[in-house]
């Protein structure tokens, strides 16, 4: 019954502001793991038939639960499809030849050997040299370095990781750790930061020290093989949002103080599932109800009403510039956390302001958070990622 349940939550998740964290809560999981959850299924109805246990009812929820997980799973194989036709509808066909090598059949497959057990996250590919200080305020202003286990190349490309977490918690060991070790290992210098939570600090220190760390990254990168003037940005969630604000407000002094005169630009953005209407200013009722039920009592040092500039300096979606760099969007259509409709949104002022390619890919049946371990979907979007960025990063070098 407990899995039947899951299994139609993850369906058909709950909508609306009190029921969408409970929602989420359920259904990432399942979702996610729902070829995990198929499996125990068939072996529990399997189990109970040997030992004479089943019921009438008992047989109806297993044939219920397995024909509503076997359309999550199908479901989470189509990312495959639908990553790539986001890939070939914004940057053309031929982007793929842009790369040095295009997707084999094998690359393009579901990586089921490594799904069995998608907790056990070890490459090694890759090593990771942690806890490096960026900033001065101690744990939170702490990277963790992900690199070539033989070592990288001089020159390689570096990407920053931003964790998210509500902005309130989270930290660099939890969050888009495939992406990075799947990068890593083909020669990319990839960095998870901590920043600093509210309510302890209040908004905008978590975007201050994502803008610290950007500037760690161009002084210091090279000594590790990176190549300081390139640099890609991605994170979930409020991880999400400070990657599209980092990518939007390069050189903003208000954002970087102690470090006014660094370079803060970034190459390229890839947020997933990322806030981007801090102040409402779409009319989104969910975007209203967090501002105002969330954001103002532990986000932000005061109300939208009492400082309204705050919000707005704060949204990706009221930033945007002819000069924002490349963006490649990703969320899901059954996220109950941050609605699709920020994205579509977000999408949609980038495509008509700025003046380099926007891609977005938009996940049906796919909940907030789904990349956070392995599975059918996130293997998918990974590799899409991969071969995004490593067009961008070939194409910028040919253009430099």
């Amino acid at each position: 019954m407990i899995t039947a349940a899951l299994t139609a939550n993850a369906l058909r998740p709950a909508r609306g502001v009190r029921s969408g964290i409970p929602s989420f809560a359920a259904g990432w999981l399942t979702t996610e793991l729902a070829p995990h959850l198929l499996t125990a299924t068939a072996v529990d109805a399997a189990v109970s038939t040997a030992r004479g246990r089943g019921s009438r009812l008992g047989y109806l929820l297993a044939g219920a639960s397995a024909v509503g997980l076997a359309a999550l799973v199908r479901e989470s194989g189509r990312a495959q499809g639908l990553v790539a036709g986001a890939l070939d509808a914004d940057l053309g066909p031929d982007y793929l030849q842009a790369l040095e090598t295009p997707p084999s059949p094998a690359d393009l497959a579901t990586p089921w050997r490594r799904l069995v057990n998608p907790f056990r996250m070890r490459e090694p590919r890759v090593k990771v040299i942690r806890g490096i200080a960026y900033g001065p305020a101690g744990r939170r202003n702490e990277l963790d370095l992900y690199l070539p286990s033989e070592g990288p190349s001089t020159g390689a490309p570096v990407l920053l990781q931003v964790h998210g977490g509500a902005w309130t918690i989270g930290n660099k060991e939890q969050q888009g750790v495939p992406l990075m070790q799947h990068l890593a290992a083909k020669g990319w210098v990839c960095v998870a930061i901590n920043y600093r939570l509210a309510p302890r600090d209040r908004f905008p220190a978590q975007i201050v020290d994502v803008k610290r760390a950007i500037a760690w990254i161009r002084e210091n990168i090279a000594d590790y093989g990176g190549d300081p003037e390139y640099l890609a940005i991605t994170g979930g969630s409020a991880g999400g949002h400070l990657t599209a604000l980092a990518a939007l407000t390069p050189d903003d002094p208000t954002l970087q103080p102690g470090c006014e005169d660094a370079d803060t630009t970034v190459q390229v953005a890839v947020p997933h599932y990322g806030v981007y209407d801090m102040a409402g200013a779409s009319g989104l009722k969910t975007a209203i109800a967090m501002r105002d039920g969330f954001l103002a009592r532990r986000v932000f040092p005061r109300s939208w009403e009492d400082d309204p500039e705050a919000y707005e300096a704060a949204s990706p979606l009221l930033r945007i510039t002819p000069d924002a760099p490349d963006f490649f969007v990703i969320h899901g259509t059954n996220d109950t956390l941050v609605s699709v409709e920020q994205a579509r949104l977000f999408v949609e002022r980038l495509r008509e302001t700025s003046k380099r390619t926007v891609v977005f890919a938009e996940l049906p049946g796919t909940q907030h958070a789904f990349d956070i371990f392995p599975s059918i979907r996130s293997a998918h979007v990974v590799r899409a990622i991969d071969r995004y960025l490593h067009w961008h990063w070939n194409t910028w070098r040919q253009q430099r």
